[in-house]
């Protein structure tokens, strides 16, 4: 008899030493998608083309502005000979630019959210180990022995304190869903946001093309502006010069050498200012590609005009709506939001799960012990959920409604900025034709006006006004091919993957 306790001992830790059961499985919810498909930029990247009609002709005045993220980048690991080539510095931006490191992180961050939203489907497994030295208290668990014993037990005592005993269990679980329609749907989701995130790195990259390849040509542009300011101040010194050895002669009078001499200070002025500005222009580039943000470096490529490559208005619009990786990626964030929308309706729906455990349990698992194992099959029905259901099916429906809107909305912007850059475009080329004229005609009547003046037959003011009219001509030059060429570049990206076809458009000499 004295067997007795540890069997009832036993009998007491049964519930103990029994394996965890797995529960039943929650049944699986609905995520909930943002209202809108279109993430937040921390920056962008826009091509603007101005009106300027004080020149001597109407001017384009070209911009292309990078702000936020765009507008920086990572310091650079590549080496750098002090020369940059356009090539060179779309390389490095599309390397270092923080307005495509951005969405390389967002793409990473949705891989990871797929990969939980695929685990709702694939088996759980984990596996424990336990080493238990326990003694019981008989009557703390509320065990009474009131009735005597009799027959061949008479005067035996059940003891108030069993224990202790040890044992040791090694346990795996496994848990793994078969059917789940709100999983799956779920990570169907998963799938669209993470190809409309690729497809929004991609476009951004478009982007840093341009931004890039707009400050490259706006420095070609100062620098062609700073040197035809340094050959007008040339001049004025020389017409200075020429004044001052005259009027010592007294062959003209002192106003006319105060006259050039404010017309070479202002041309020393005007050199000052574009030379700053050529300085800042550097310093952004350099900030946009992982240089030194500083202005010590030098282009070697040129990018002079060249007729744009043949394509009709209707090819491009088919081209853009083809190849535009942000109306991709606005398509699949559509599809995203579609299979949300399953999801929240497939909450209805009964899901299935199987679960299971196996082990082996006693004083000593590699000596004296035995199996043990459950296997649990579950079926959840869906009855009653407080609304919840049809709160989330509200909301997938509107999360798809806005985004469906959005893609339509994209599509009519895509095609108003492939009408604009052709636009853009058209004018930029009659400009480049109607400035090249203007420069011919003003250096041929500046010559002009030298010689009379070498007759003596005019002053000097007229020379001054003729080379104004050529430093104007010269400047509607350099912004009609600045313009022409940004207009192109602009084109480029409104079609699509300008990363891979701003060659096409922008052939430079070295």
């Amino acid at each position: 008899m004295r067997h007795l306790a540890p069997l009832l001992a036993f009998a007491c830790l049964a519930p103990a030493l029994a394996p965890a059961q797995q529960q039943a499985t929650a049944p699986a919810q609905a995520a909930h998608l943002p209202l809108s498909g279109r993430s937040p930029q921390a920056g962008s990247v826009t091509a603007a083309q101005a009106a300027n009609t004080a020149a001597g002709i109407n001017t384009l005045i070209p911009s292309v502005a990078a702000s936020g993220e765009f507008a920086g980048s990572t310091p650079g690991a590549k080496p750098f000979s002090g020369r940059l080539s356009l090539a060179d510095a779309m390389a490095r931006g599309l390397a270092y630019n923080l307005g495509a490191g951005q969405w390389s992180n967002t793409v990473l961050q949705a891989q990871g959210q797929a990969q939980v939203a695929r685990s709702a489907l694939l088996p759980d497994v984990n596996g424990s180990f336990s080493d238990t030295e326990q003694q019981l208290d008989l009557k703390a668990q509320g065990i009474r022995f009131s009735a005597p014993l009799t027959g061949a037990l008479a005067g035996f005592s059940f003891p108030s304190v069993v224990g202790p005993f040890n044992y040791t269990q090694l346990q795996a679980t496994l848990a793994q869903s078969l059917l789940n329609f709100t999983a799956l749907n779920n990570y169907r989701a998963s799938q669209d946001s993470l190809r409309a995130q690729r497809m929004e790195l991609s476009d951004a990259r478009d982007l840093v093309v341009l931004g890039v390849g707009g400050a490259y040509l706006g420095v070609i542009a100062a620098q062609a502006r700073l040197q035809a300011a340094r050959a007008q101040l040339d001049t004025a010194n020389a017409i200075l010069l020429q004044s001052q050895q005259k009027q010592s002669v007294g062959t003209v009078p002192a106003l006319t050498v105060d006259q050039n001499q404010v017309q070479a200070a202002i041309q020393q002025l005007q050199l000052t200012t574009l030379r700053n500005d050529l300085a800042k222009r550097k310093i952004n580039l350099a900030r946009m590609i992982g240089l030194p943000p500083n202005s010590h470096y030098s282009l070697s490529d040129a990018v002079p005009y060249a007729p744009p490559p043949a394509l009709t208005l209707q090819a491009a619009l088919a081209q853009a709506l083809e190849r535009r990786a942000d109306l991709q990626a606005a398509a699949a964030q559509a599809e995203a939001a579609r299979s949300a929308l399953a999801a929240a309706q497939d909450e209805r729906l009964p899901s299935a799960s199987v679960s299971g455990t196996y082990g082996v349990i006693g004083a000593a698992p590699w000596s004296s012990s035995h199996g043990v194992f459950t296997v649990i099959g579950t079926v959840s029905i869906p009855l009653w959920q407080g609304g919840r259901v049809a709160g989330d099916v509200k909301q997938a429906h509107a999360a798809l409604n806005q985004r469906q809107a959005e893609l339509q909305d994209l599509r009519a912007q895509i095609e108003a900025e492939v009408r604009e850059a052709f636009l853009d475009l058209s004018a930029a080329a009659s400009e480049v034709s109607v400035a090249r004229a203007n420069l011919t005609v003003a250096r041929e009547a500046l010559q002009m006006t030298r010689d009379r003046l070498q007759a003596g037959v005019i002053n000097t003011v007229e020379l001054i006004q003729a080379q104004q009219a050529v430093a104007t001509a010269e400047q509607d030059w350099i912004n009609s091919v600045y313009a022409d060429n940004v207009a192109k570049l602009t084109l480029a990206r409104a079609l699509g993957d300008a990363q891979a076809s701003w060659p096409k458009y922008l052939p430079v000499t070295h």
